[in-house]
């Protein structure tokens, strides 16, 4: 886009779609720029927050994603925007000058998703269950997205094992969960929306992290996992079974708060997504063991009762939360279906 200082910017005009503004400059070559909104509603939280973390935090993501955007937008731009050095993140001119823009642009397509979504006006409840994993990983971001949809709408959650969540939509006590298994049933409806990776996580230097030589040798060690006769407590017992693991010793947690923390503590083997413990990766803090067959992907399965009002509209933005979670961390955490 050229040097803004020199050049200026010129007026916001809309794509031929209507759905992305874009920012027409002054000079001798009229340039047109097609702004994702996402990368403008990140960089005016790391102006706003002068953070990086705390901006990952605010959106949902993980900070890797936020850094990208950034860096995206600094590149179709042509311009840096942000300078982070051992006190901060601090705006370039450059940067001030394209936040005042990127507020108004933000603004402007705010007002306009609600001039034209009647959904904000309709009112009643929504029952939703979900397991613990979906809790560690996407659902904050699905609650901010359906309370910005449905402001009116009031929205209870239930966290609780698989097991039990089939159990209370059957009997009508909730009205969407987000659990393991599909279910067949006249009055339910049920998708397969994604697979979780699973991996076997242990404490960076503990006496688990070290080389093994098969899943039998592995399964000599105590292993955390799953609530008891959850399908991926089954799975993994299987699996070290057919190793060739003479009894192993399955812990099962049903809190994957819990099962973190029994992790960093050094207690034992963890048989769960990496997903759930990407910061604690991220930092060193736990590892995953390489060169040993994983346990089966972990399966994320919407149910909901049909005739609900309003339930196929919740299992919509489920859909639409996931797939943005997943293009943020990538296919080696989360494979949509």
């Amino acid at each position: 886009m050229g040097d803004i200082k020199r050049r200026g910017l010129g007026a916001i005009v809309q794509s031929p779609r209507g759905l992305s503004p874009t920012i027409k400059t002054a000079g001798l070559e009229q340039e047109k720029l097609i702004m994702n909104l996402r990368f403008l509603e990140t960089f005016v939280w790391v102006a706003r927050l002068k953070s990086f973390r705390l901006t990952a935090e605010k959106l949902f993501t993980t900070q890797a994603s936020v850094s990208s955007r950034i860096a995206a937008l600094e590149a179709d731009l042509g311009v840096k925007l942000l300078l982070r050095d051992s006190r901060g993140v601090s705006l370039t001119p450059e940067g001030g000058k394209v936040l005042e823009y990127a507020e108004r642009m933000l603004e402007t397509a705010k007002a306009m998703k609600q001039s034209l979504d009647s959904d904000r006006t309709k009112v009643g409840r929504i029952r939703i269950g979900v397991m613990d994993t979906v809790i560690h990983t996407w659902m904050s971001a699905l609650v901010a997205e359906l309370t910005e949809r449905y402001p009116q709408v009031e929205i209870e959650l239930v966290a609780d094992t698989a097991l039990n969540l089939r159990e209370q939509l059957q009997k009508g006590f909730l009205d969407v969960i987000l659990q393991t298994d599909l279910l067949r049933e006249q009055s339910i409806r049920s998708l397969d929306l994604a697979r979780y990776p699973m991996g076997w996580v242990v404490a960076a230097g503990s006496h688990q992290h070290r080389d093994y030589a098969s899943l039998a040798e592995l399964g000599r060690e105590r292993i955390i996992t799953f609530s008891k006769n959850s399908r991926p407590h089954q799975e993994v017992l299987s699996l070290l079974q057919a190793a060739g693991a003479e009894a192993p010793r399955l812990n099962c947690v049903n809190s994957v708060a819990a099962i973190t923390r029994l992790l960093r503590d050094g207690f034992g083997i963890g048989a769960l997504p990496p997903a759930l413990v990407d910061a604690e990766l991220g930092r060193g803090e736990l590892v995953l063991l390489e060169g040993l067959q994983p346990p089966p992907s972990l399966e994320l399965v919407v149910a909901w009762q049909t005739g609900v009002a309003l339930v196929d509209e919740v299992v919509g933005v489920c859909r639409q939360v996931l797939e943005g979670y997943g293009r943020d961390v990538g296919g080696q955490r989360i494979v949509l279906v």
